[in-house]
């Protein structure tokens, strides 16, 4: 699973510009039928969040969609009129899909699904960077089909959980000091990394849950993760695995 994550993030950690690590990571997405593409750097609003207060934000680096969807009636309906989105923001949520926060099954969302469609969007797997001062590094990457295994969703989220901390790590300071991680800790999240369970990674290792759990938190809070998939591609931005 981590030569896969490595594999769709490789063009991003390669490039040495936001929109060229943001397109690099769209071309490596194109076998999976990615549609659009929008990444962003910004600070979360002082002022209450709303669709209004998030969009004046800004930081805008990239937006690869149909050149008549942005300003468009569809467009304008779910930047600013139905954005569930925000509650992702809200929760701090590194992962996370569209349908999480508007469910197709009901009835309120299905102009929202009219609209996203079109921008070839059936749904979209999106991945978000929490990083010190408020600021927070997004990625909203739709497909024209919805249908993934666990594993794909997890390897593409996690390659732009990469992306998002490249992002980061191109437009804000490096940190004052290097992290140092124990090799505990080091293989412990390279395993979080592919997948495994803290019980997995109990049994692999030969040690207890909870100390997994101690190692993980560890290596979380000296790399300043919001949650164990931050800490995992900031240490791969950070080539520490």
């Amino acid at each position: 699973m981590l030569s896969r994550i490595m594999a769709h993030a490789e063009p991003a950690l390669a490039s040495e510009t936001a929109a060229g690590a943001s397109t690099a990571y769209f071309a490596a997405m194109q076998s999976f039928g990615a549609s659009y593409l929008q990444t962003r750097l910004y600070w979360r609003p002082s002022a209450t969040l709303t669709s209004a207060s998030h969009w004046a934000a800004g930081g805008f680096i990239t937006r690869l969609a149909p050149a008549n969807w942005p300003g468009s009636p569809a467009f304008d309906y779910v930047c600013f009129e139905c954005n569930p989105l925000l509650g992702a923001i809200r929760e701090s949520r590194t992962r996370y899909r569209f349908s999480d926060f508007a469910p197709r099954d009901r009835i309120q969302f299905g102009v929202y699904w009219e609209a996203l469609g079109e921008a070839g969007i059936n749904d979209a797997l999106c991945s978000t960077s929490y990083g010190a001062d408020g600021a927070i590094a997004s990625l909203h990457l739709g497909f024209h089909e919805r249908d993934f295994t666990a594993d794909e969703s997890f390897a593409i989220q996690m390659a732009g959980l990469v992306l998002t901390e490249r992002l980061m790590s191109l437009t804000t300071p490096p940190p004052a000091a290097t992290v140092r991680l124990t090799q505990r800790e080091r293989d412990s999240l390279a395993l979080v990394a592919e997948g495994k369970t803290d019980w997995e990674i109990s049994v692999i290792l030969g040690i207890a849950e909870a100390t997994v759990r101690f190692h993980v938190d560890n290596a979380r809070h000296k790399l300043g993760a919001v949650n164990r998939a931050q800490a995992v591609a900031r240490l791969v931005n950070q080539r520490l695995i």
